[in-house]
């Protein structure tokens, strides 16, 4: 058992160490009161809030479009829950095809770098009303013309050639000699790839990749414009019909319920992974 004690000097660094520390929280509280405080004041003194909170915070109206934003949302956690895991795979195979070699996968490189420019230049809106109104118009044999799968198509679309970059770039910060272990090991560069390069990539791309989860969980509200019932359309619905926006402000809700817990793990795992390149995990 040690029987070392700090010396006094040691004390005292600890002290004002701690000191500090008390006087930073405490000042960084003070300064965060006073400007949210000054903020609100402004806001609920300004000369239309009477009408706004009469239009968008009716507690009348909030029980009332309660039940339905409540159904409308429901679609969107199932367009997300079908779009995510589609997204994923698109892009996996998008990032691998690009950083292929093989002359026989020269088309598909071909096809890939235009499919990640194409849906990344083209705004999402643009993308899903072209394909939730053109591919029923086509009348093709075999191809549905479910609002709920075109929407999601398109939503996978756009968000797999983000997704596939960001796994792209991944791959290309992995240090060039995890491929010269892979290759000494006896893997070839498919089986390098499969199972030392792109799990590496994956990790280090894991905070971008929930920040584009997030995006995705938000922009399902997008696919309204279709037609489908979802919490945006139940909201719109509701405004139009009774003639105040208090449904919108229960849509905005369900959304944050959702996204501010994602953001917190992503902020986390972001953390997590500094720790973990710095040595410190």
């Amino acid at each position: 058992m040690s029987d070392w004690t700090p010396s006094a000097l040691q004390v005292e660094r600890a002290r004002i160490a701690h000191a500090m520390r008390v006087r930073r929280a405490v000042l960084s509280t003070a300064v965060t009161v006073v400007v949210l405080g000054a903020a609100l004041a402004v806001f609920l003194t300004s000369p239309g809030w009477p009408a706004f909170r009469g239009y968008f915070l009716s507690w009348s109206n909030f029980k009332g479009a309660f039940p339905s934003v409540s159904r409308g949302f429901w679609m969107n956690i199932r367009i997300f829950l079908v779009a995510e895991p589609c997204v994923l795979v698109l892009a996996s195979l998008v990032a691998i095809c690009r950083q292929s070699r093989s002359p026989w996968l020269a088309p598909l490189r071909i096809v890939a770098v235009i499919y990640t420019d194409l849906f990344r230049g083209v705004p999402s809106l643009l993308v899903i009303v072209l394909i939730g109104v053109g591919v029923p118009a086509l009348e093709l044999n075999g191809v549905t013309t479910s609002l709920f799968w075109l929407g999601t198509t398109a939503l996978t679309l756009c968000y797999g050639a983000y997704v596939a970059e960001v796994l792209r770039a991944g791959i290309l910060a992995v240090h060039p000699t995890q491929w010269s272990s892979a290759e000494a090991l006896g893997l070839s560069r498919t089986q390098a790839m499969w199972r030392v390069i792109f799990p590496q990539a994956v990790r280090r791309a894991v905070p971008p990749l929930m920040n584009d989860l997030v995006s995705l969980q938000k922009d399902t509200a997008l696919i309204s414009v279709l037609g489908v019932w979802e919490a945006m359309r139940a909201a719109s619905d509701w405004q139009g019909y009774h003639f105040n926006g208090t449904a919108l402000f229960v849509a905005a809700l369900y959304f944050l319920v959702v996204a501010v817990p994602l953001t917190r793990l992503t902020d986390w795992l972001m953390h997590r992974q500094i720790r973990r390149e710095q040595g410190m995990a």
